[in-house]
């Protein structure tokens, strides 16, 4: 007979050295690559020069663009390249499945997939144009019509005076650049005055949905969609009405598709040119938010004098250089052994101007996502169905509706986990709490199979959580469907590697073993959150309170722990834990 328990083994044994080999021949080759590259910086020193100058930094267009610049800077798109949670994220996915490779930073860093930088390289030692993540030139020297590409489109290298694409025919420029001494402009590299582009090509696309595609409709290698916002928006009632995703998240009004503002196209000095031209905003409104620190982000042009390392050694939670605190050292009230960048108090003060500058950037930011949250999403009732009475349960329902004609309710990064979920409380006769739904932790995870709390003993599961909140699914070969954080589905060996399907994807929509429960509400949909609260709750007569909330958060920490986030990162996270439509009601339980 045949010896399976001694086959089993020898299968083991040729599954490790096979992975280990294939390991080692990676290693080798990317350790050459490292090599290569290192010599050819040595060759040609002028290589980082040339490379940053042919791809401009946001910081010099600044120069005309002040109000473009000023909405950008604090912006998801400017945040796309800095985001701790992102790297942390693209890291981990890494370290799972290095078939990945630079997946992920093409469109999170496009402009430094085009610089060649490699993939792992440390963020302090990327270019700044690099760190921008979808700066200026990521869209506007684009002049080619991509689809769904996975972000890979190619940015047009050029200095700051080649062509740029945009909606407009250029003509303002024309005049600009035909009048240079008059405006005091340079659209040459010999010219003298403010450096621009010397011409503007008109490009359609960029006015249109599809022009948001390829970083924003997006499937892994083995198959898995990430990003889905372009199959939501061409199946809506938005894209029936040509509406655009432009009309709602660069408009008038955040998340509405309610016209655009109007403004210049660019200011020179005390010259305004073209000043009631259609004005769309870059803060490009949305629910994401930043959890780095205040330093790093939003971009600063008075942050650049320190390093990004010496900015993450400045503790701004301390407030250091702020009046109160230089007075405590002064007085020797507070101790404080300073890291050399930071030892003198002049630079401090001067850093503390700038976290101060960009903590009002990130608050107007946080006013823009609630503005979209609220815009988003509707919460009527609640409907009672079971009879007020004492000794009874409680038996009600709050709607929930999608008032956004262009996508699901949560969209955007399925793979990020976004957060959306109902908080419902009642409240007794005596004015305390008596029975709550959609509570969290003391992490700040909310009581599902993923809370430490719950699997550890310490709070009950809530059994009545309703939240809108994807999860993947993974049938693995041990066992049966479980959820994952991230998908990536373990073989029999328990060694993580993403196969390629064996048929095309498309035959069952999802790659085999692998798929998503999405619970997300379609464009104009509704979805009704019902909630039974037991007798022992409602035992005295008396007036009775219900208060509800919709609350959001980008990602779980129970997700921000799987991928080694720092404390300081949940502790953000859980900062912009944002609340909307919140409401009470109250009632009368009779005997």
């Amino acid at each position: 007979m045949m010896n399976y328990p001694l086959l089993k083994k020898v299968r083991r044994l040729f599954t490790l050295s096979l992975f280990v080999g294939l390991g080692l021949i990676a290693s080798g080759a990317a350790l050459a690559e490292k090599k290569a590259e290192a010599v050819a910086a040595k060759a040609d020193p002028h290589a980082q020069i040339y490379g940053e100058d042919s791809y401009p930094s946001a910081s010099k267009c600044k120069a005309c663009h002040t109000q473009i610049y000023d909405e950008w800077r604090s912006s998801s798109h400017a945040y796309a390249g800095i985001s701790p949670m992102f790297h942390k994220f693209e890291q981990k996915i890494t370290e799972l499945a290095p078939t990945i490779g630079s997946f992920c930073v093409r469109c999170h860093m496009g402009v430094g997939t085009s610089l060649g930088e490699d993939r792992a390289m440390p963020l302090w030692k990327r270019s700044q144009v690099s760190r921008e993540g979808v700066t200026c030139i990521s869209c506007h020297r684009v002049g080619t019509e991509y689809s769904k590409a996975n972000g890979e489109r190619r940015v047009e290298p050029g200095n700051i005076h080649a062509p740029v694409y945009g909606p407009f025919d250029g003509k303002s420029l024309e005049e600009v650049v035909n009048n240079a001494a008059k405006y005091k402009v340079a659209p040459t590299p010999e010219s003298r005055g403010t450096k621009i582009h010397a011409s503007a090509i008109q490009f359609d696309q960029i006015s249109k949905s599809e022009f948001c595609v390829s970083c924003h409709q997006v499937a892994v290698n083995l198959g898995i969609k990430l990003e889905v916002v372009w199959d939501q928006y061409r199946a809506s009632p938005a894209k029936k009405q040509g509406i655009s995703c432009q009309d709602c998240h660069m408009g008038k009004v955040p998340g509405k598709a309610e016209g655009y503002e109007t403004g210049p196209a660019a200011k020179l000095g005390k010259e305004v040119i073209n000043p009631n031209r259609k004005h769309s905003n870059h803060a490009f409104y949305g629910p994401g938010y930043p959890i780095a620190h205040p330093g790093v982000f939003p971009h600063n042009e008075n942050a650049e004098k320190w390093s990004m390392e010496d900015w993450l050694k400045f503790d701004y939670r301390a407030k250091w250089g702020s009046e109160e605190f230089e007075a405590d050292v002064t007085a020797g009230k507070v101790k404080v052994k300073f890291p050399e960048a930071w030892s003198d108090a002049t630079d401090r003060a001067s850093a503390w101007e700038v976290v101060q500058e960009n903590l009002e950037a990130i608050n107007k930011k946080k006013e823009l996502r609630t503005k979209v949250m609220e815009n988003g999403a509707k919460v009527d009732g609640p409907f009672f169905k079971s009879s007020l009475r004492a000794g009874q349960p409680l038996e009600f329902s709050y709607r929930v509706t999608n008032t956004n004609s262009g996508h699901n309710l949560p969209s955007g990064s399925l793979g990020a986990q976004p957060e959306l979920w109902m908080n419902v409380a009642l409240i007794g006769p005596d004015g305390k709490r008596v029975w709550e739904s959609g509570h969290v932790d003391s992490a700040g995870d909310f009581a599902d199979l993923h809370s430490l709390d719950v699997r550890a003993g310490k709070i009950p599961l809530d059994d009545q959580l309703w939240s809108l909140q994807t999860k993947f699914l993974t049938t693995n070969v041990k066992g049966t469907d479980r959820e994952m954080y991230l998908p990536v589905n373990l073989d029999v060996d328990q060694i993580p590697f993403l196969r390629p399907p064996t048929q095309p994807v498309t035959v069952m929509n999802h790659p085999p073993f692998v798929r998503m429960e999405q619970r997300s509400i379609p464009p104009l949909g509704s979805r009704d959150a019902k909630f039974k609260i037991p007798a022992k709750f409602m035992s005295a007569p008396g007036k009775y309170k219900l208060a509800v909330r919709l609350r959001s958060r980008a990602e779980p920490i129970y997700f921000m722990r799987f991928v080694n986030a720092t404390s300081d990162m949940e502790r953000s996270m859980n900062e912009w834990m944002l609340s909307v439509h919140a409401s009470s009601a109250e009632f009368q339980v009779t005997k």
